[in-house]
């Protein structure tokens, strides 16, 4: 696409014995041309802006030092951008090539190794490659920037770009390796406090005390920096702190800015980060008030799944109130239009929901309740039972005895003649678990207003065809005795299918689902995903330069996860947003995930390790994948060991090119800088856990880097993106319940047998959670149509190493393999695990192959690079 050879008719022959010209070509966009009020502008518009002296160009040699500048490399004198090129190869809508041209003689200056780029307009541009061709003795050399350029007036130092060749310190070229010090010296800002203003590129961490609002009397606890709320590190804005409480930051207004992050985490992108941040504003300052407006005025319940059904096919008409005029003057019409169409009326319409698509009623089945613990949205929780009956890990001094009041008798019968020990010698019993992860706070929760939140249990047995089938639900309340939180518990199974029985059955299932789907968002995904990467995009920024074999590794997984971060404390997991208003923790539900942190472990997020922990696969060297699933027809584990099998390999492959041994690991001064600092800085309330690895061998290193892909990429992909297809139609995936299961004799019961449903709706999501929860799920579960999958790059010259290059290829290979493996998995009838009702499991689809984005949109399949949206 650019920055690669054969540009033959913008680069003229260099002619003359001295070589004392190297032309070129920059590749960049302007800033209005990545604006999201100019959608559709013509790129030809003041395209002359650029010509002139408005950018200039300095060479910076790479074997030729100047010893009146303290030994660095020489630099060349100011080029300016010549005639704009219209016989490059196509580019992206909105870029542009100029020509340049360099007064360099290679014989007295050397080959160039890095350049120097000014921006003498009054704003900001996107700069893209800077190619030159011909380079005698080299041929062409790329600049890969990717980076905002800001008038340099806004700078202290002149912003460098380094050719694409890859260098471990030690092999840095000396002339260059002061600017590769001074780059990284620059991007960690240690002397600049904030705040930090958009240009600025300063990485640094901080704990989360943005998330509440103490000047308005709605504090949250600061995560991060103590034993009671340890928390992975996010990135410092440097803003000021509250009045009412000196360790708390000051929230943004609406008035301001977006909130602080380095200007390249910004892609910039129309078709995602951009239109992620408007539509997250749309939804937060104007959809939401009008959905409370609307409830207000309405009966403000749905009472049967039509009344659910007409939101998709019909939608609801919101109220012309003030906030949604303003969406319309300050958002672009085109970036909201899917939400509020165009016209004088505000219609919420979404679109059915893969899960009752082709069948309204699947989701209720047992069959499809236990398919979706192992192909849904949240297929990480679920393990082999290997006790009965199930035990409990609270701490007894506090909670008693919290072992699981199922017995034998509840279950025998629905396990196809065997025993519970021989079903469980046999790995047939399995249990999705959250009652220790909720108990020990549902005593705050449930004094919420409108929750009533169970802890549950529930037991799964996998029948002889492969697929399991639920045997035994237990619902827990805590209960006060003598300073301990002992458990009341009860014990539903299934024993019927028409009446009342059957409909409490289904309540079972649903008060599982309530505690499966906060769980899923605060944990499996947030926590899991978004949290735990921040520190290493900030490590790796402040301690590998960009010519580091490793920047360059993971650098593809970073992109835009520090920006949807940064949104995410504003607008989401904000005190009073839209993650608390619409799950049953509420004001709880960050702090929750903080208890949880605890525990993590970066080397238990590596598939295989999960797998085995819970007791899900065992090792088996003769495997493939090294271990083998002890339930097969496992569609999450089955694709993603092939993922993980894929990544490590690349992994593998691309840095034995770098490191031969383990003594070059061991001299890499950078990369034991930026493991020190994960650790102790990143990750720093975990630092004296026993797990960390030391990072003294590749094999540690080639672990740790195929971890940090598998979380950003796979696992990120498997809990997002079926977020609408299973959660989008609410009863299928609830997330609050605000009613005690009907007991029999109870008006609740009797009601049980008159209007069913309604009882099931008025138990769960009220209507406000469910229409605000559900239009943020659409947005999040979209793939943009510039979207960067797994094996591809966004620059085809990312290095000059050929080694590195076939590798990538192989890798891409293996991907687009993969992807014709889980098409015939898909159709094989054998494994009932992978089609739901209507639709088969593509979440782990790489989706490698699509170079158009043709995949865009609500899809539930395809894999992108990093933590986007």
């Amino acid at each position: 696409m650019f920055g690669v050879p054969g540009i033959g008719g913008i680069i003229s022959d260099i002619t003359g014995k001295k070589n004392a010209r190297l032309k070129g070509s920059v590749v960049l966009m302007r800033k209005n041309a990545l604006d999201v009020n100019n959608i559709g502008a013509t790129v030809l518009d003041n395209i002359t802006e650029f010509l002139g002296r408005g950018v200039t160009c300095q060479l910076i040699s790479s074997t030729v030092v100047d010893p009146n500048n303290g030994n660095r490399g020489k630099v060349g004198a100011e080029a300016s951008l010549e005639q704009w090129l219209t016989t490059l190869p196509p580019l992206t809508a909105g870029e542009n090539s100029f020509a340049v041209t360099f007064d360099w003689e290679v014989e007295k200056m050397g080959v160039p190794g890095a350049i120097i780029v000014r921006n003498n307009h009054a704003s900001e541009f996107f700069l893209k490659t800077i190619t030159l061709d011909n380079v005698p003795g080299r041929g062409t050399v790329v600049f890969v920037a990717n980076s905002w350029i800001y008038p340099q007036f806004k700078y202290r130092y002149n912003r460098v770009f380094f050719a694409n060749d890859t260098y471990l310190p030690s092999q840095m070229p000396a002339a260059l390796k002061p600017y590769r010090d001074d780059e990284l010296r620059y991007l960690r800002g240690d002397d600049q406090q904030g705040p930090y203003q958009a240009h600025d590129r300063v990485y640094r961490y901080d704990v989360y005390n943005d998330l509440g609002e103490p000047d308005s009397g709605n504090p949250r606890p600061t995560l991060g920096g103590s034993k009671d709320h340890p928390y992975p590190r996010r990135g410092r804005t440097g803003r000021a702190h509250t009045a009412a409480d000196e360790n708390a930051e000051r929230r943004l207004t609406l008035l301001d800015e977006d909130v602080y992050v380095p200007r390249d985490e910004r892609f910039g992108h129309v078709k995602s980060t951009d239109f992620l941040g408007y539509t997250l504003k749309a939804l937060v300052d104007g959809i939401v008030p009008a959905i409370r407006t609307y409830v207000d005025l309405s009966p403000g319940e749905f009472d049967s799944f039509e009344d659910i059904f007409k939101l998709y096919e019909g939608g609801i008409k919101l109220p012309d109130i003030p906030a949604l005029q303003e969406i319309r003057k300050r958002f672009p019409l085109q970036l909201v239009k899917d939400i509020l169409p165009a016209g004088g009326d505000y219609i919420l319409k979404l679109p059915m929901p893969k899960i009752t698509k082709e069948d309204r009623r699947g989701w209720m089945t047992d069959d499809e309740f236990a398919r979706e613990i192992l192909a849904g949205v949240n297929p990480l929780i679920i393990r082999r039972l290997t006790e009965f009956p199930p035990r409990s890990t609270l701490d007894p001094s506090k909670f008693g005895d919290h072992t699981s009041t199922i017995t034998e008798e509840h279950i025998q019968k629905n396990l196809e003649g065997l025993s519970v020990q021989e079903a469980l010698d046999s790995n047939r019993l399995y249990i999705l678990d959250h009652h220790d992860h909720y108990m020990p706070f549902l005593i705050e929760i449930n004094n919420l207003e409108d929750n009533f939140i169970y802890a549950t249990r529930t037991l799964l047995f996998l029948r002889g065809d492969g697929t399991l089938t639920p045997v035994a639900i237990e619902l827990s309340l805590p209960d006060l005795r003598d300073g301990i939180i002992a458990a009341r518990s009860k014990v539903y199974t299934p024993t019927a299918t028409t009446g009342p029985e059957a409909w409490v059955w289904h309540l079972a299932k649903a008060y599982v689902n309530v505690n499966d789907y906060c769980w899923h968002q605060g944990v499996s995904h947030w926590l899991n995903t978004h949290a735990v990467m921040e520190p290493f995009i900030i490590a790796t920024n402040r301690q590998l330069s960009v010519t580091h074999p490793v920047h360059k590794l993971l650098q593809p997984h970073y992109r835009d996860t520090m920006n949807i971060n940064a949104l995410a404390r504003q607008k989401l997991i904000n005190a009073g947003g839209i993650f608390e208003m619409t799950v049953f923790p509420r004001k709880y539900a960050i702090e929750i995930t903080s208890k949880v942190y605890k525990n993590w472990n970066l080397i238990e997020q590596a598939l295989p390790d999960d797998l085995i922990k819970r007791g899900m696969a065992v090792e088996d060297p003769s495997s493939p994948y090294k271990v083998r699933l002890l339930l097969e027809d496992y569609p999450y584990a089955s694709d993603g060991l092939a993922i993980w099998n894929a990544i490590e390999q690349w992994v593998t492959e691309y840095l034995a090119i770098y490191y031969p041994d383990e003594s070059v690991l061991q001299a890499d001064e950078e990369l034991q800088a930026w493991w020190k600092e994960v650790r102790e800085v990143g990750h720093g309330d975990l630092k004296d856990e026993p797990w960390w690895p030391e990072m003294q061998t590749v094999a540690e290193l080639g672990k740790v880097c195929s971890t940090i892909i598998w979380i950003a990429s796979a696992l990120h992909a498997a809990v997002n993106f079926g977020q609408y297809p299973y959660c989008g139609y609410h009863p299928n995936r609830p997330s609050v319940s605000r009613r005690p299961m009907p007991e029999p004799g109870t008006e609740e019961y009797r009601m049980l047998e008159s209007d069913p449903e309604k009882v099931f709706i008025r138990t769960i999501t009220c209507q406000f959670q469910a229409l605000v929860g559900i239009s943020l799920l659409e947005i999040l579960s979209s793939h943009s149509s510039d979207e960067i999958y797994l094996g591809q790059r966004d620059t085809p010259a990312w290095t000059s190493d050929a080694r590195a290059q076939e590798a990538f290829k192989r890798f891409g290979a293996r991907l687009t393999e993969i992807e014709k493996r889980v098409v015939a998995m898909n159709a094989d009838p054998q494994l009932k695990n992978r089609n739901g009702p209507g639709f088969p499991y593509t979440l782990l689809f790489p989706n490698t192959s699509d170079r158009n984005g043709d995949n865009a949109g609500v899809t539930a399949k395809g894999i992108p690079n990093s933590i986007s949206i």
